[in-house]
């Protein structure tokens, strides 16, 4: 346990003698100072819980040095009580309070009165540390917490992150192709602005799997995927895995002639991949097949609709033999 630290300021050896015998404790330590300049000195290096303050001392006297002390920031919550003989004259009471006192003692000294005030100014001090103590304590516990928070709403981040993300491929996942898509959509209707969505399905992935084995077939996924992501260039444009090997692409503010020109890039994109594919009953390398659709998104309607037509154009790639796509637009299919 820390002791309490008392400093005792008096010109005369034996008044603080008299003041170490009465106020003898073992959690208290005593300091002495012989002048006012020493026990300015002493404040400035110590944290004190009191301070008992001779009036009458040569050079420097009391009311000065509590003076000083109130005058410094470090200094001036520190108590004082002054110790004197004239305990007769009001004026000199007055200003020792004005001049940051809490209390008085007068000589001689009673040691019952000095004990029971030093207790009071001792019982306050401890109060005051255990108070600062649990205060600091507490900014810990809050800067603990508020750590806890960042880490948490990182880790949160993170999640909803890989909530979004395909695990294998690194793409966009189907939830989040269904949030964009009707994002996308909203947001054409405001702008009355095309919007084209582009199906793309890996031709004969089914053999490709039971010929090189799933963990290969894994690494043609990511490739593919990788090859996509690369087609696109537009920040607005997304790429997601649509299911198993199956993809979409949402292709905002663009035409029938802009989804055409993907389409081409995305076969020419996967064919450049040169992964060679020997069960395939067409062309020994991966090809993908691609369906596309084009709309100005209606308020009274949803995305689902484009997505079914290029569903539609992308069967109708395969039916002509794969490794190629077809596109529609969506109001000329409606009005005809």
């Amino acid at each position: 346990m820390n002791k309490a630290k008392i400093l005792i300021v008096d010109d005369r050896p034996e008044n603080l003698f008299v003041l170490e015998s009465l106020i003898d404790a073992p959690d208290v330590e005593l300091i002495r100072a012989n002048s006012g300049n020493e026990a300015l000195a002493k404040v400035l290096d110590n944290d004190f819980a009191l301070v008992l303050l001779d009036v009458q001392m040569p050079g420097m006297d009391g009311y000065e040095v509590a003076e000083l002390m109130r005058g410094n920031r470090h200094t001036k919550n520190v108590p004082i009580i002054f110790v004197t003989a004239k305990h007769k004259e009001q004026a000199s009471i007055f200003k020792g309070y004005d001049s940051g006192a809490v209390d008085y003692l007068f000589k001689p000294l009673e040691p019952v009165i000095l004990k029971g005030k030093v207790g009071v100014f001792l019982e306050l001090y401890r109060h005051k540390r255990e108070l600062e103590k649990k205060t600091q304590e507490l900014d810990r516990r809050l800067a603990d917490l508020e750590e806890l928070k960042m880490l948490l709403e990182r880790t949160n981040e993170q999640l909803t992150h890989l909530s979004r993300m395909d695990g294998l491929t690194g793409l966009l996942n189907r939830r989040s192709f269904d949030e964009l898509v009707d994002e996308e959509w909203r947001r054409g209707v405001r702008n009355k602005q095309p919007l084209s969505i582009l199906l793309i399905d890996i031709d004969y992935f089914k053999a490709y799997n039971d010929n090189y084995g799933h963990t290969l077939g894994d690494d043609a996924l990511k490739a593919v995927a990788q090859a996509l992501g690369g087609a696109v260039q537009r920040h607005v444009d997304k790429v997601a895995r649509y299911g198993g090997e199956e993809f979409v692409v949402i292709l905002p503010d663009t035409d029938k002639a802009g989804a055409e020109f993907m389409a081409e890039r995305i076969c020419n994109e996967v064919r450049r991949l040169n992964i060679s594919h020997v069960a395939s009953p067409g062309e020994k390398q991966l090809t993908v097949s691609v369906g596309t659709s084009t709309t100005i998104p209606d308020g009274n309607a949803g995305p689902l609709p484009s997505i079914e037509y290029a569903d539609v154009k992308l069967y109708e790639a395969k039916a002509d033999g794969r490794n190629c796509w077809k596109s529609c637009l969506v109001e000329e299919l409606t009005s005809g």
